[in-house]
């Protein structure tokens, strides 16, 4: 395999949060704390509108409840994950472990447990943008980094992998995880150290949330998740990336 990192220049413009919740209140609250920090906030009270929203405005994060009067926020995840990469911060006020690895499995990206305080909102909404701003960068002409073992193939310029010649679209997260690892192949990495790279050192949440991440990357790149080919366990440290194909 071989591997090389992409350095990109940003490009900054007024980014839109979506948020679709079923509580008047909350979308208040929201609208009040976004728009302050110079966001555009546009809402949803349902999850079809939501949906619809999601799929037309382009939003670069969607907020989204759980608990939703037409659809569950798990359902209304899965369709948004299914169309676009953008950034998911789930809302509930289901606050144990469990809860929040299945929402991140479901795609999310973020997890916060109601009541939240909106300044948390804020924080997590700007450290979910700095994260996925390479993809709504412009890629310089420095080639930095480029996996293609013959089977499994990373396209940096579209945030896009190849497997056996057929596009798999990554989450940011995903994404993240990916060249975090590739950065040095064989290395171990803990999963406090994923966690950071992948969230941001200001992230908060529990550390095993990687998991589910790591589960999910499996998925979608290697042939046989259950007996990975690419992303090993190295039991009671976190993960490597093999640096040979088997």
């Amino acid at each position: 395999m071989s591997w090389d990192l992409r350095r990109t220049t940003i490009v900054n413009m007024r980014q839109r949060i979506l948020v679709v919740d079923d509580e008047p209140s909350v979308h208040d609250v929201a609208r009040g704390y976004l728009e302050r920090e110079g966001y555009e906030v546009v809402s949803a009270m349902s999850g079809i509108d939501g949906l619809v929203m999601a799929q037309t405005m382009e939003p670069a994060v969607v907020v989204l409840d759980r608990m939703l009067p037409d659809m569950t926020g798990e359902e209304l995840c899965v369709a948004v994950r299914r169309a676009s990469d953008v950034a998911i911060v789930m809302l509930s006020a289901k606050a144990s472990e469990g809860d929040r690895i299945h929402g991140l499995e479901l795609g999310a990206d973020d997890y916060l447990v109601k009541p939240f305080s909106p300044r948390e909102l804020v924080a997590r909404v700007a450290a979910l943008l700095r994260r996925t701003r390479p993809l709504q960068a412009v890629a310089t002409a420095t080639p930095d980094v480029s996996i293609d073992d013959g089977r499994l193939r990373v396209d940096v310029e579209r945030h896009q992998a190849v497997v056996d010649g057929a596009p798999v679209d990554l989450t940011p997260c995903e994404y993240r995880l990916l060249m975090a690892l590739a950065q040095t192949p064989g290395r171990v990495y803990s999963r406090f150290e994923l966690i950071n790279r992948v969230q941001g050192y200001d992230y908060e949440g529990y550390e095993r949330t990687i998991d589910a991440h790591v589960k999910n990357l499996r998925r979608k790149i290697e042939s046989d998740p259950g007996k990975p080919r690419y992303i090993v366990t190295v039991h009671g440290v976190g993960y490597r990336l093999a640096d040979k194909a088997a």
